[in-house]
């Protein structure tokens, strides 16, 4: 069948069964009463059936009026819910969002953001997908995550990559270690006490082991795990010392670890902001990402690296 009606007709007949007044529903949806007349024609032309008895003073709805009434009256009040919710999700108002985030991010500043945005945008949903680099990476890069936040990326093909802050590498120890006394300490230091270090597969010992390849002070570790947060519980439990992003150190109030700095060489990251290159934003994913955005050197926040 040729469906020849189109939405003004079926809110002028639904205006009809509404008020049982072909002038009433006339001005209702602002058109004069002959143009009224013709689209309740047109659109029982369309069905070939009647939807409406009327006479010069009055007008009553058919049986199959009646059920058609209720029905496009569903039909129109879904349509308004869906389109409202398209100017909400529009508007940043509702929606959601999925970034992904290296650990050490997520303990040191994304809560903070993300607690600005909730009370801004209460409505929207946030997923936080907490990953090593490489899964990071590889999830913003499949398109599973809006954006994320990483210190890889910056040269992968395909990828935008932002800086918002850079980092130093430093020496985590005990409070009662040896090291804990010193204001800085060299590789070949750390290098003399029982050192641990992440897996190869971290996306951290790829860039240390780049940074110390020529380095002959590059310390031999005894210890592997795969997470830096393991690493620290190992320095705490009194296994030996390690190298970590200063990022993912706790406070300076722990009562257990400490943190210094390393130099000769001093080895630092930059955090960033990935996107797929070419992908265009959700409002609420935008909006989001301008927060995160404002965290750089330029913006609200100060890099952490020290000299």
């Amino acid at each position: 069948m040729n469906i020849n009606f189109d939405l003004h007709d079926l809110q002028a007949f639904s205006a009809a069964a509404e008020l049982g007044n072909f002038r009433k529903a006339a001005e209702a949806v602002h058109i004069s009463q002959p143009a009224f007349s013709r689209r309740i024609d047109k659109l029982e032309n369309a069905l070939g059936v009647k939807l409406i008895d009327r006479s010069t003073r009055s007008m009553s709805l058919t049986g199959v009026g009646r059920d058609f009434a209720r029905k496009v009256r569903l039909l129109l009040d879904d349509l308004d819910e869906t389109l409202l919710g398209i100017r909400e999700v529009g508007g940043a108002r509702m929606g959601e969002v999925t970034v992904a985030c290296v650990p050490s991010a997520v303990y040191y500043f994304l809560p903070q953001v993300l607690r600005t945005y909730h009370a801004r945008f209460p409505r929207i949903r946030i997923k936080v997908h907490d990953a090593s680099a490489n899964e990071v990476l590889s999830v913003v890069a499949s398109g599973e995550a809006d954006f994320g936040v990483n210190f890889m990326g910056n040269d992968e093909p395909g990828i935008e990559f932002r800086s918002i802050l850079e980092e130093r590498f430093v020496a985590a120890c005990r409070k009662d270690h040896p090291l804990a006394k010193k204001k800085k300490v060299s590789w070949q230091e750390l290098g003399q006490y029982d050192f641990m270090s992440v897996s190869k597969s971290s996306g951290n010992r790829m860039l240390l082991d780049l940074a110390l390849a020529s380095a002959d002070q590059r310390p031999q570790s005894i210890y592997e795990a795969q997470h830096v947060t393991t690493l620290l519980g190992l320095v705490e439990a009194g296994m030996g010392v390690a190298a970590v992003p200063s990022l993912a150190m706790p406070s300076a109030d722990h009562p257990v670890l400490a943190s210094v700095p390393l130099f000769d060489p001093i080895i630092t990251r930059r955090i960033g902001l990935i996107r797929r290159k070419g992908r265009s934003f959700t409002p609420a994913a935008e909006k989001l990402y301008e927060l995160l955005l404002g965290l750089r050197p330029e913006g609200r926040r100060k890099s952490v690296v020290k000299t």
